[in-house]
């Protein structure tokens, strides 16, 4: 009986973030007997590989130094020969050299996917990464977009011929992500949820693209600004270089006690379905696995108007969009939610409604499953 094809998914590192999360799903939901899984990563992984439930799925560390460390290439070579994988499927521009490696060995099928630009190149102009991009071209078979914005890019810009490129939407997992009940989970520090009118947060990484640092002077601007500041909370769940700088910025204005700052946690879904507004003040964005998790649990979304956000986010039906940067504008926006809790009722059940019709897991899967079909089956001409 012959042996199921090997996806090689290659990374520059593989830890807590959007993209991974997205591959954690894909993996964990495609059917083990169709696709066998490694996932090859540049510079090492972290203990979020724990969250891939098969137990048939191997992890290769390349040891990337830091800096110019060509020497990646011949032990990713190496390990290729050894793995002969069907499909070769590379993320993000920080791994898109492997496609070149693959296209040497010949690899039968090269997949790539952009799940978003860093805070270094926002809008993917920067002509040092699109020459590689476009060198690269001619060697990737099918891109793989996780938004319209992206995929508009990646043929107006890059200059992906259109019929190579498809867009697939992430997906979210419906019953782990859930509206609340009747009572707020009370999961933070000892009496800090006790007597919150307004829960106000966020997950994500605290990189400089997600500019959490906005949503804590917006949170400082809405103290001033709101008849009931003793009611307001804020929660941002994640690690970073901004962890610190926000945690600054509340202590300097007198509001450590109403702000939590815990870093990575393991139980976020819980932990969203205490909020009463969700916020996204990223720089840039691809397609936000924490949006997608925030509209399952019925949360209002307030994002930036950047990247895919405004396909997530609909005006005054799901959320709200303000200009990125702009900690005057989101403060005005969260007093309209704070004051109003049955728009925020309304537009989380609409935000809701829209993940049960086009952004479940079982939809996200099936097209992926697609893709790799359909570039194995027509020998990715």
């Amino acid at each position: 009986m012959s042996q199921a094809p090997l996806i090689a998914h290659v990374v520059y590192h593989f830890g807590t973030g959007g993209m991974e999360n997205g591959m954690v799903n894909l993996i964990n939901h495609l059917p083990e007997g169709r696709y066998r899984h490694a996932i090859i990563s540049l510079a090492g992984h972290t203990e979020f590989k724990q969250r891939i439930r098969r137990g048939d799925v191997s992890f290769h560390d390349l040891d990337k130094r830091p800096g110019h460390d060509y020497s990646w290439y011949a032990r990713l070579a190496r390990l290729l020969r050894e793995l002969r994988p069907a499909i070769v499927h590379t993320r993000n521009l920080n791994a898109l050299e492997a496609q070149f490696v693959a296209a040497w060995l010949g690899i039968p099928v090269r997949v790539h996917g952009e799940h978003g630009r860093d805070v270094f190149d926002l809008e993917g102009r920067n002509w040092k990464y699109n020459l590689l991009r476009r060198a690269a071209r001619p060697l990737v078979h099918r891109y793989i977009a996780v938004s319209r914005d992206l995929a508009g890019w990646l043929t107006g810009t890059v200059g992906a011929r259109p019929d190579r490129v498809t867009q697939i939407y992430n997906g979210v997992d419906g019953d782990m992500f859930h509206p609340r009940g009747a009572a707020r989970p009370d999961l933070g520090p000892p009496g800090f949820f006790a007597g919150a009118r307004c829960v106000i947060g966020s997950v994500g990484r605290m990189a400089a693209v997600k500019d959490y640092p906005t949503l804590a002077r917006a949170f400082i601007r809405l103290n001033e600004i709101a008849p009931d500041p003793d009611g307001l909370r804020l929660v941002i769940v994640g690690e970073g270089e901004h962890r610190a700088v926000c945690q600054r910025l509340l202590e300097d204005a007198g509001l450590a006690q109403r702000a939590w700052l815990p870093g990575n946690r393991d139980d976020t879904a819980e932990l969203l379905r205490g909020l009463d507004v969700f916020v996204l003040p990223s720089l840039g964005e691809g397609i936000s696995n924490t949006i997608l998790e925030a509209m399952a649990t019925g949360l209002p979304v307030v994002a930036s108007r950047v990247g895919g956000n405004p396909e997530l986010v609909r005006e005054d039906v799901t959320g709200t969009l303000f200009p990125a940067g702009d900690a005057e504008a989101l403060a005005e926006i969260l007093s309209g939610y704070c004051r109003d809790a049955g728009r925020c009722r309304y537009e989380g059940q609409a935000a809701r409604a829209r993940i049960d019709r086009e952004f479940t897991l079982e939809r996200m899967t099936a097209a992926y499953q697609a893709v790799y079909a359909s570039v194995l089956g027509t020998g990715a001409a």
